[in-house]
């Protein structure tokens, strides 16, 4: 199993031949690797994956601790059991190239909330008949229990407050994949609010440390060297220049 921790943002589309898609993108990753969890030590395999970034100052001295080895902040941490936990180890980074486009994934985050709502809205009761007597009863939910035990049951569907919890939203497909932005685009809608906290998750086999494998193999131009560069091109056109005159 593969799994990556992100930030929702707004939906778009992209084009897929001569056909648009629409497309939820997910500013996944970096996620570095805090913790790794044994049989032996704690009962069951599991990595602890750290996502985001925040002050030192709202972290408190354990935590501080805990993330030392590391030297990351994060504004989220969670768990992933993993059957093969020991291949890996603390400080590897999981970024979104571990997926690939048509991989089907489950994405769970936290479902907008609603506030308190009636049943039609909350449970999508039919309602009433509009005509012959039912004044203002058109969005009443109707009886709730009978006579003989004279109480109400146990998870009768009732208006209440709705939204605010944990949804998973299965079978859903990569669409494509920007390395260099760490935003992955899912085809359809994913649960929860714009900048709402998900979880990515799907099948095959975890990869770590591969954006920083191909950023030491082609280091990125600095801005100084980009200045330099610019100098240099300059200087040669007007030198080719003056020799052309």
């Amino acid at each position: 199993m593969k799994f990556i921790s992100g930030k929702k943002l707004s939906m778009t589309q992209i084009w897929s031949g001569d056909a648009v898609m629409a497309v939820t993108p997910v500013l996944a990753g970096p996620c570095t690797i805090t913790q790794i969890k044994s049989k032996a030590k704690d009962g069951y395999e599991a990595l602890q994956l750290a996502y985001g970034e925040r002050k030192a100052k709202n972290i408190n001295k354990p935590q501080l601790g805990h993330y030392k080895k590391t030297g990351v902040k994060p504004a989220h941490v969670r768990e992933f059991r993993l059957d093969n936990a020991a291949d890996f180890k603390t400080g590897d980074v999981v970024s979104v190239e571990t997926f690939a486009v048509g991989d089907k994934i489950n994405v769970t985050g936290v479902s907008k909330g609603r506030g308190f709502q009636g049943v039609i809205k909350r449970h999508g009761f039919h309602g009433f008949r509009k005509t012959h007597g039912n004044k203002d009863q058109e969005r009443m939910p109707g009886s709730i229990g009978p006579k003989g035990p004279a109480h109400v049951f146990k998870g009768m569907r009732m208006g209440g407050r709705m939204g605010g919890e944990r949804v998973t939203t299965t079978n859903l497909e990569v669409a494509a994949i920007d390395a260099a932005q760490n935003i992955i685009f899912v085809k359809g809608a994913v649960p929860g609010a714009i900048n709402g906290f998900v979880i990515i998750k799907g099948d095959g086999e975890l990869k770590v440390n591969l954006k920083s494998a191909k950023r030491e193999t082609s280091a990125p131009i600095t801005p100084a060297e980009e200045i330099t560069e610019e100098i240099k091109e300059e200087t040669e056109g007007k030198v080719i220049t003056e020799a052309g005159k």
